[in-house]
């Protein structure tokens, strides 16, 4: 996945915003909480960083190209980081972006995700 075709993605999935920060990271959020971080490596290969579940953590943590985030990961959260090949797929990327963007959007409080249209029964 190039560093466009990241942001492209991440600007497709509902209500984020985005912020190019720490030393020019694109950090993309929803309801002002990040969900996925991206910026270049020395070898070229898009590093992204995304928050997982427990087990996500467990099973990715240690597969060639992936491995828990620095400073986040080290501090307890469940974050992984893409960051040399073979790493993840286009697709699964794609895949553990958009949860990422589900799981920290469960995460924001009642009100602030009705505001935003997330997460509502349709009934």
């Amino acid at each position: 996945m190039t560093y466009e075709e990241y942001n492209a993605f991440c600007k497709s999935l509902p209500q984020t915003t985005t912020v190019v920060q720490w030393g020019g990271a694109h950090v993309w959020k929803i309801g002002g909480k990040m969900f996925a971080v991206g910026g270049w490596n020395d070898d070229g290969v898009t590093g992204v960083t995304f928050k997982v579940s427990e087990i996500a953590f467990e099973v990715l943590k240690d597969r060639p190209g992936l491995r828990p985030a620095p400073y986040l990961a080290s501090r307890g959260m469940k974050w992984i980081q893409h960051y040399a090949k073979p790493g993840l797929s286009d697709k699964d990327l794609r895949e553990h972006l958009a949860e990422s963007h589900r799981i920290v959007s469960l995460g924001l409080t009642k009100k602030l995700q009705k505001e935003l249209g997330l997460n509502q029964d349709a009934s």
